[in-house]
């Protein structure tokens, strides 16, 4: 049988629906099970095995270790997870991406899946029809798991008998008689593909249909899948290039990680073959991995697991050599007290595994961020209501003109992720915290705007020599110190992981003492409009003042209301 372009463009074709049917797998159980995914990632605590077996639960579930170290990268870039935290949550995934390989070697080659992925369909397309969402959820969940075994018996089709091929055989096997060096190529050649094809699973599903067609020797396909672990770093590597220090460490980790396993296993491979293949054949019955093509790709699939379980076991107890290595050569993040950028600047990657379920626990990350932003902003306020230091007020000035730039920017860019992870299909839940995040983010930008506005009022009244009265000064105080405890509150409302537990009582409640004060305020500046003693330019000043700290308070109550909402 001759090997041309039909047969290259059946089996691009084969991966491409294959690629399809993790996507819709991965899509599906994400927006089925996504409240449970944000609940086990929001409590991840310093605990390594509590880490280790989320990673390993997520991964397993929604077949990607690039999602699941994308998706960590991004929250340790948002603050939400520690480096030391996430070196376990990355182990846990590298051995959850091998459940793929046992899939494909268990089903795709023993069983012909594609005579019982057909009938799913007849039950996963009319589930797609109901009006339940998780029953809709659920029916992409199976078409995907059909089509991913459609898949593997047309890349198997596709895919020729090395002895109908001889020529392109024995051109291959030059590269396999070299011992080390060997190996060392075909985890180049692992990397590469990995690489190009973005996906670990696709990498391991194509070495492991080779296998099953006799191309490639055991040691040779166990070379090539350590350098598919190493490839697949690559998408959290692309996707830190623009991150803080902390998030580029997590992506040299994982890719340290797997590094440091394949440098010892491809020296071990000969001897460690081996003794997988007693094992399996005690416990699983097998003939020998070497000659039984099928027994070879359930003896990958072990290989595949226990490689990644060893190397987790041996560096587990390491994370802070991985932590010091991976630091090498990152410079530390300045931590100069007015650098309001660095502090500030949105910490959202683009790349966020391509999971939206997940990505709202980053945009609740950046709404407390804003929500600091704001108490910095009220703290610099107050101080320069009370002091006496022109270059100082001056110098705090400028500081809430540099804020309310940033707050620009954040809402701009909190704005623009949610309009890019929209663009796929949410759950109503998600779409829901998507909406009162926008909602929020509004209603923070307009607190920044009033607070920058107060801050030229106070920068023209210097310019003019406008001075407050003792009894004005003490007035504007009283009211900050109300606003500065609703916008506290505002705050830890924010810091809730699920906003069941939102204090709207004591919101509602210092809301109410803010609009009392304004009202006495309002009351006592309008029966001394007119005495000779009451400066008109200052009572302007004093009056645009305490309405404009009114007016933050009402934002602030919003943004309760907006989070109580939710529930």
């Amino acid at each position: 049988m001759e090997f041309g372009l039909f047969n290259v463009l059946q089996i691009a074709g084969a991966v491409a629906m294959f690629i399809y049917g993790m996507k819709l797998m991965s899509d599906g159980i994400q927006k089925a099970a996504g409240s449970q995914f944000r609940n086990v990632l929001s409590n991840i605590t310093s605990n390594k095995w509590v880490g280790f077996i989320s990673g390993f639960l997520i991964t397993g579930l929604i077949q990607s270790s690039s999602a699941t170290t994308v998706m960590t990268v991004s929250f340790v870039n948002a603050g939400l997870l520690s480096v030391a935290e996430s070196v376990s949550l990355i182990m846990g995934a590298n051995v959850g991406t091998t459940v793929t390989g046992w899939l494909v070697s268990l089903f795709g080659f023993r069983i012909s899946l594609s005579e019982y992925a057909v009938p799913l369909f007849a039950v996963g397309v009319p589930m797609l029809f109901y009006t339940k969402r998780k029953i809709k959820y659920w029916g992409e969940f199976l078409l995907g798991f059909s089509l991913i075994f459609i898949s593997l018996t047309f890349l198997r089709d596709a895919v020729p008998v090395f002895n109908e091929n001889t020529l392109l055989f024995d051109w291959l096997k030059n590269f396999t008689q070299h011992g080390l060096l060997s190996r060392l190529f075909f985890v180049l050649v692992g990397i590469i593909i990995t690489v190009l094809v973005q996906s670990s699973s696709v990498a391991m599903a194509i070495t492991l249909t080779m296998c099953a067609q006799g191309w490639l020797p055991v040691e040779i396909a166990a070379s090539l899948i350590l350098g598919e672990n190493i490839g697949t770093t690559s998408t959290a590597l692309f996707a830190s290039l623009f991150a803080n220090r902390e998030a580029r460490i997590t992506a040299r980790i994982h890719c340290l990680f797997n590094i440091i396993g394949s440098l010892w296993m491809v020296i071990l491979i000969p001897w460690f073959l081996p003794l997988l293949s007693d094992a399996m054949h005690f416990l699983f019955g097998t003939q020998d991995i070497y000659t039984n093509n099928t027994d070879m790709t359930i003896g990958l699939s072990a290989f595949h697991t226990a490689f990644n379980l060893l190397n987790s076991l041996l560096l587990m107890y390491f994370p802070k050599w991985l932590i010091g290595l991976a630091s090498l050569g990152l410079k530390k993040d300045g931590d100069e007290s007015g650098s309001t950028k660095e502090d500030f600047k949105i910490k959202i990657l683009n790349n966020s595994g391509n999971m939206p379920e997940m990505a709202t626990i980053q945009l609740q990350q950046e709404i407390r961020n804003f929500g600091e932003l704001i108490q910095n902003m009220a703290a610099c306020f107050k101080i320069i209501v009370n002091t006496t230091d022109v270059k100082k007020q001056q110098k705090l000035i400028k500081k809430i003109i540099q804020y309310e730039k940033i707050t620009d920017t954040l809402e701009t860019d909190i704005t623009e992720y949610i309009t890019s992870l929209s663009s796929q299909e949410v759950t109503p839940e998600t779409s829901l915290i998507f909406r009162n995040v926008l909602n929020i983010s509004n209603e923070l930008e307009r607190m920044a705007d009033i607070y920058y506005q107060l801050a030229l009022t106070f920068q023209k009244k210097t310019e003019e020599n406008v001075y407050f009265l003792p009894e004005q000064r003490e007035k504007i105080n009283i009211l900050s110190d109300l606003l500065d405890e609703a916008i506290r509150i505002m705050n830890e409302n924010l810091a809730s992981v699920d906003y069941k537990n939102v204090k709207k009582y004591y919101a509602q409640k210092t809301e109410k003492l803010i609009n009392q004060q304004r009202d006495r305020m309002r009351s006592e500046h309008a029966s001394k409009l007119g005495l000779p003693d009451y400066n008109l330019k200052s009572a302007m000043v004093y009056s645009n003042v305490f309405l404009s700290l009114e007016r933050i308070g009402d934002h602030v109550i919003q943004v309760t209301e907006t989070l109580a909402g939710q529930t």
